[in-house]
């Protein structure tokens, strides 16, 4: 017997041990695609820009620049802290990073962008492993491909990124370290006079005695 309900229907089954039936799940489509909107890709942008100024700031603690043809004139030494490769090395690629990203459909806010894999797809692959047979529409392999909510917001990166590179410049070399990089990119000029309530948004959690607190 197959039982036919939808991706949304499967949040009652997370709490659910016991399934000894096929069921067939309508595909991401079906239920709906809720792409990222400019606070959410803000958000997301700023929060791996970060991450990758944190790595790459542990690379290096001062480096050379400049040309030398001979060994008389030294060549000019700089903090890598506040280089311009630092820089460039961490803007390269870190909108790639947002295909690391999953949808977590069980939650409404901006948190429903995250990584690890969402609530739902944990019960969809547990019932998998109890020898379920589940259909999405598409191969099991491709279940874990970013979806189109995340490659959507990959473009959407690049392009609010390509349409602040001054501020994010701005930003490194006068505000490094003084405001948050969140703040000063989203707030004050990606998101100026518009709802930027998304930014204020954590993942909450109940604890064991039913109070919700954040991750």
């Amino acid at each position: 017997m197959i039982v036919r309900i939808s991706l949304l229907c499967l949040l009652v089954l997370i709490s659910s041990t016991n399934c000894d039936r096929d069921v067939e799940v309508r595909s991401e489509e079906d239920v709906g695609v809720k792409y990222a909107n400019r606070c959410e890709v803000c958000k997301i942008l700023t929060t791996e820009l970060q991450a990758r100024l944190e790595e790459t700031g542990k690379v290096h603690d001062v480096i050379e620049i400049g040309y030398s043809l001979d060994d008389v004139q030294p060549k000019k030494r700089t903090k890598y802290e506040k280089s311009e490769l630092r820089l460039i090395e961490s803007l390269e690629g870190v909108c790639d990073r947002i295909l690391e990203y999953n949808m977590h459909k069980e939650r409404e806010d901006s948190t429903r962008f995250a990584k690890g894999m969402s609530q739902t797809f944990k019960t969809l692959h547990g019932l998998v492993d109890k020898g379920v047979k589940v259909d999405l529409g598409i191969p099991l392999e491709l279940w874990d491909k970013p979806s189109a909510e995340i490659t959507h917001m990959k473009s959407q990166c690049e392009s609010l990124l390509e349409e602040n590179e001054s501020v994010v410049e701005d930003w490194y070399w006068n505000h490094q370290g003084s405001v948050q990089l969140m703040h000063y990119l989203c707030t004050k000029h990606a998101l100026r006079g518009t709802d930027d309530s998304c930014l204020y948004e954590k993942v909450m959690e109940k604890n064991t005695k039913g109070d919700k607190s954040e991750l």
